[in-house]
C-alpha cells in the first residue's frame, strides 16, 4: 500500500508532462501547417531542415552526453548522395533519393561511431572532427561532387511520380512531414527505456556499467540514429535548394549546429527547433544588412553571451522558470 502511494505522485507528474507535450506538439503542428500563409515557404523549409539537423545532434549531446565536432559530415553525405542520384538518374523520384542519402549517412554513422565511441570527452570530439575532415577532403576531390563549385541543378522531381515539387508550397508540406517524422523519432527515442539508459550513461557512466548495461552498444545506436537523422536533414535540404555544397561538410557547419542546440537548450526536445529558427533568421537578416561580412563574429558573440548568461538555453531557462513558479 505504501509503495502504491509513493509511486502515484510520480505517475501523475509523468502523465501531466505527457499531456503537456501532446498539447504543445499539436499547437506547433498547427503553426507549421499555417505558417506558409504568412512567411516565405523557402525560408521556412530552411529552418525545418536545420531544426531537424539540430534535433539529431541534440539526441547525441543532450541525451547521451557525447559532443561531436563532426556532425556536418552526415549532413553533407546525405545531401551529396541524394543530389548525385537525382542528377545522374532523372527518372529517380525524390523520395527514393532522400532515402538513399539518409541510408548512406546512417552507414557512415555506423562506421564513425565504431571508432569514436572507444574514446570519451574531448578525445571523442577530436576523433569525430578528424573523421569529418577526411570526409570533407573526399568531397573536395570526388568527381561526382563538383568540387568547390558543388553539385548544382539537382532536380526536385515529382513526389511518388504525382506531386510536382517545383511548387514551393507542395515541397514545404513534404519538408514539414519529414521534420515531423524525424522529430517523432527523437521524441520516442528519448522517452523509451533506451532513452532512459542514455540519460543514465550521460549522468554517471560508471554506475550504468555497474548495473550491467552495455554502454558502448547504447552509445553506438544513439550515434547511428543521430547520424541518420542528420543525413535526412541534408538530403531534404539538397532537394529544397537543388544544391549540395562543401559548406555543408565544413567544420563551421558542425559549429553552427552546436550553437543552435546550446542557444535553444541542450537536453530539451524543443530547444533545437528554437535555436535553429533564431540562428537561421539572424543569418538571413544580417546577410542582407551592412554588417553582412560580420555574421560569424556576431553569432560567436551571441554564443558567448548564451553560455555565460543562460547555460540551459532559451527553452531550458523558460522550463526552469515554469517549474519554479508553477509547481
Amino acid at each position: 500500500m505504501n509503495t502504491i502511494q509513493t509511486l502515484t505522485p510520480s505517475m501523475e507528474r509523468t502523465r501531466r508532462a505527457s499531456n503537456r507535450r501532446t498539447v504543445l506538439n499539436v499547437v506547433l503542428l498547427a503553426i507549421g501547417l499555417l505558417a506558409p500563409l504568412a512567411i516565405y515557404p523557402v525560408f521556412l523549409m530552411k529552418v525545418l531542415c536545420f531544426a531537424l539537423f539540430a534535433c539529431a545532434f541534440n539526441l547525441l549531446l543532450g541525451f547521451a552526453g557525447l559532443l561531436s565536432f563532426g556532425h556536418a559530415a552526415f549532413l553533407a553525405t546525405g545531401g551529396y548522395i541524394t543530389g548525385a542520384f537525382l542528377t545522374s538518374y532523372p527518372g529517380l523520384t525524390p523520395e527514393l533519393g532522400i532515402l538513399l542519402g539518409t541510408l548512406a549517412a546512417t552507414l557512415l554513422g555506423a562506421v564513425f561511431g565504431t571508432f569514436a565511441i572507444r574514446r570519451q570527452g574531448i578525445y571523442f570530439a577530436m576523433v569525430t572532427l578528424a573523421l569529418a575532415q577526411m570526409v570533407f577532403f573526399i568531397f573536395v576531390k570526388a568527381p561526382f561532387t563538383g568540387g568547390e563549385d558543388g553539385l548544382q541543378g539537382v532536380p526536385r522531381g515529382h513526389l511518388f511520380g504525382l506531386f510536382d515539387l517545383s511548387n514551393n508550397l507542395t515541397l514545404y508540406y513534404l519538408v514539414l512531414v519529414i521534420f515531423v517524422i524525424g522529430f517523432a523519432i527523437v521524441q520516442r527515442t528519448v522517452h523509451s527505456p533506451f532513452g532512459q539508459v542514455l540519460k543514465a550513461i550521460r549522468e554517471n557512466e560508471p554506475r550504468a556499467v555497474s548495473l550491467g548495461y552495455n554502454v558502448n552498444a547504447h552509445k553506438l545506436v544513439a550515434f547511428v540514429i543521430s547520424a541518420g537523422l542528420a543525413g535526412l536533414a541534408g538530403s531534404t535540404k539538397t532537394v529544397v535548394f537543388q544544391l549540395a555544397s562543401l559548406n555543408d561538410a565544413h567544420w563551421h557547419m558542425s559549429g553552427e549546429v552546436i550553437l543552435m542546440t546550446l542557444l535553444g537548450g541542450v537536453g530539451t526536445l524543443f530547444g533545437p527547433l528554437v535555436g535553429a529558427g533564431i540562428v537561421v533568421t539572424l543569418q538571413t537578416q544580417l546577410a542582407q544588412s551592412p554588417v553582412g561580412d560580420w555574421v560569424s563574429v556576431i553569432l560567436g558573440i551571441i554564443f558567448v553571451i548564451c553560455v555565460l548568461s543562460f547555460r540551459s538555453g532559451i527553452v531550458g531557462e523558460i522550463s526552469n522558470l515554469i517549474k519554479k513558479n508553477f509547481k
